[in-house]
């Protein structure tokens, strides 16, 4: 469902100690860090990182005969043999170890997923904070940021103006957010720190939207989709056990549906239980996913890159250092 970087920073480093303090405050505060406009090297250079390196395989996504004619016609460029998903839905918990989630009686459904598809098991967040993590996932870079605070819009690339120069489509869904294009920090259990998308200025309003707002009808969703629950349902505030029923209640159905419509679910955290030294639980399902344990060493670069490949973009920022996850596909 199924997870630029020219210029890296300090808060794109995991911390070297293991014991960092979960985030569990909901209040924001107010910040304004602003990141500035580097030029991307020529030759891109696998920057220095104390996260796992991605595997080196480079084998290429293996083709899926979608069942959905839908699609639009698009600028990208497709390799002959290889058909991008129709759709791709990422929907990001909070704060647990993988340890916590994968293997807990409290958390059937997330397991059951597990076991339908690949079942991620060296994949890690870039820091703590939240709000960086999430920035990195979105758009390859944490721009500086190291804390929650509420930011000014950004005038940076990311994936969402990728997808649109491209052609395609791409929405975010926050729950309990009030309304289409809303930029405030706070309303009841929606908090702008884990809403990436809203954060960059060269996307549209329509971008932002309530999750009430996610199609019924899976066939009208956006190319890519970012969904992230409330504060309570993501399990921030609230239980494993809370966020597991929340996920097989709104995602169920779109899990059954991907795997026969050539379209994908990623479930992912961002960040372990208040840093990035353990690995965090991540869950890819859908057409053309090999079920199973999954050992490729992933960060958040990593899933933006893999997403970036399966439509034919250029990496941003960070995702240029790593490579994009080879190994979840069905061999054909």
């Amino acid at each position: 469902m199924l997870i630029e970087l020219g210029a890296c920073t300090v808060a794109d480093q995991p911390p070297s100690v293991a014991g960092n303090t979960p985030d569990h405050s909901p209040t924001v505060v107010p910040a304004a860090p602003q990141g500035s406009r580097t030029t991307p090297p020529v030759s891109p250079k696998r920057s220095a990182t104390a996260l796992p390196e991605a595997q080196k395989s480079s084998e290429t996504i293996q083709p899926v005969v979608p069942k959905n004619p839908g699609r639009s016609k698009s600028s990208v460029t497709k390799k002959p043999g290889v058909v991008p998903p129709d759709h791709i839905v990422v929907v990001i918990f909070e704060n647990e170890h993988r340890s916590n989630v994968i293997g807990n009686p409290r958390a059937p459904y997330l397991n059951q997923l597990a076991r339908q598809g690949a079942n991620m098991t060296h994949s890690y967040g870039i820091t703590h904070p939240s709000q960086p993590n999430y920035l990195a996932l979105f758009s390859g870079s944490t721009h500086g940021v190291t804390s929650n605070g509420c930011l000014r819009r950004l005038k940076k690339r990311n994936l969402g103006s990728q997808l649109h120069r491209a052609g395609l489509s791409f929405t975010g869904y926050a729950e309990a957010l009030p309304k289409t294009g809303f930029t405030g920090c706070v309303h009841g259990r929606y908090q702008r720190k884990h809403n990436p998308w809203v954060n960059f200025a060269n996307l549209p309003r329509s971008s932002n939207k309530p999750f009430s707002a996610f199609p019924r009808d899976y066939r009208k969703l956006p190319t890519v989709s970012f969904v992230s629950p409330d504060m309570c349902n993501s399990m921030h505030d609230c239980s494993i056990h809370t966020g597991d029923r929340w996920m097989r209640r709104h995602f169920a159905r779109y899990a059954k549906w991907a795997k026969r419509n050539n379209s994908l679910l990623v479930v992912t955290f961002d960040e372990n239980a208040g840093g990035s030294v353990h690995p965090i639980p991540t869950i890819i399902v859908g057409a053309g996913i090999q079920p199973g344990r999954n050992a490729e060493r992933m960060n958040h670069y990593t899933l933006l890159r893999t997403i970036e490949k399966a439509y034919g973009l250029p990496p941003l920022g960070r995702a240029r250092a790593v490579r994009p996850l080879s190994k979840i596909w069905k061999k054909r």
